[in-house]
């Protein structure tokens, strides 16, 4: 596929947005240098403010196909030529000492190949979620880290949130007695005709794939513990639109414990919220996934956060990543993490096509 053309396509949904205005530039001494590898929209409107307040790293370079956005990013933020790459000298990067990391910010479809590359590049590497298209491209890109020695981080801001932690603490260490029954939803309006996302080779498969990770860790994250199976059904309303994808999937996780989670995500509405209720409390997040929005709890107990709530929530979570890399520490949002979710996914295409519950097997 033409990578230019994919990528360009990713201006449908960024269309008319401007780079947010220049911040002073920070000192980067001692930090790691990032380089950010694909700049649509969320690389624009997200990351790139956000490593304007990161304290151990920095935005160090760029990977674009694009030269007017090589030119307004190295003048934005006082880029060097000699950090500046596309996707055709990307292996190149190996010979920079500047950068340290490489943030794969690209279709579904690419991560796996951009990752493995970064990682023959010598290089740390954050990628996007959902981590691959499939199971087997999650343990390639886990095999590849392995093999060059570097760390693997999935773009999972979330794992790092002052308000996930708090949920995640009361929910694993059964504070408020076992849980049983959880909510996990998230839906943006996405009707949009030509972007990749709809494109089941490049998106791999419509909101499952891109909104419902969320709606999976929102579950497994809060009870501490991966669903042992899953019934899912699948709708579409407009099959001109969305071709070869459900527009919305809805699922049942049920685990071991007990515990049960039914998730909904969809393209068509919105939708953001996650309910968790035990024996002795329930607790509500809402907003709950969506980046540009604070999370919100409401419960039946008083609930401790703990840690600074930023204006980005990729600020917690490069700094982490960082610091696993400076202290030679575990990755919490670790590419294992990535691999459970497309174990996950998969069940749940399989469950939508039998009409069966599925269970998963995380050994394959």
């Amino acid at each position: 596929m033409d990578r230019r053309k994919v990528l360009g396509s990713i201006g449908v949904l960024a269309a008319g947005t401007a780079l947010l205005p220049a911040l002073t530039p920070r000192k980067q001494a001692d930090k790691l240098g990032i380089a950010l590898v694909g700049l649509g929209n969320y690389a624009t409107r997200q990351l790139a403010p956000a490593l304007q307040a990161t304290e151990h790293c920095y935005l160090a370079g760029i990977v674009t196909g694009t030269p007017t956005k090589a030119e307004e990013w190295s003048k934005r933020y006082n880029i060097p030529e000699k950090n500046i790459y596309n996707y055709e000298n990307l292996d190149q990067i190996k010979d920079n000492p500047d950068i340290d990391i490489v943030y794969v910010v690209l279709p579904n479809f690419m991560h796996a190949e951009y990752t493995i590359r970064a990682f023959q590049a010598g290089k740390h590497v954050i990628c996007e979620k959902p981590m691959g298209l499939n199971v087997q491209e999650c343990k390639d890109m886990i095999a590849a880290g392995r093999k060059a020695g570097k760390l693997l981080q999935i773009g999972y801001r979330l794992y790092y949130e002052p308000h996930h932690l708090a949920a995640h603490k009361i929910g694993s260490n059964q504070e408020w007695g076992h849980t049983v029954f959880m909510e996990s939803s998230l839906g943006f309006r996405m009707a949009i005709p030509g972007i990749w996302r709809l494109d089941k080779d490049k998106g791999g498969g419509g909101a499952i794939m891109d909104l419902g990770v969320y709606c999976i860790q929102g579950g497994r994250r809060y009870i501490g513990e991966p669903p042992v199976s899953v019934v899912a059904q699948g709708y579409n309303t407009n099959p001109e639109l969305f071709k070869g994808i459900y527009e919305s999937v809805t699922f049942q996780m049920e685990f071991a414990s007990g515990a049960i989670c039914n998730g909904t995500t969809s393209y068509s509405a919105y939708v953001d919220r996650f309910h968790a209720s035990g024996e002795k409390g329930w607790m509500e997040l809402k907003p709950c996934f969506n980046a540009s929005q604070k999370v919100v709890i409401q419960s039946s107990k008083d609930i401790t956060v703990n840690g600074t709530v930023n204006e980005y929530q990729q600020i917690a979570q490069m700094d982490a990543f960082a610091l696993n890399i400076n202290d030679e520490t575990p990755v919490t949002a670790s590419g294992e993490e990535g691999l459970i979710d497309l174990q996950i996914i998969e069940a749940i295409k399989r469950s939508i096509t039998s009409g069966q519950k599925e269970k998963i097997d995380y050994s394959v």
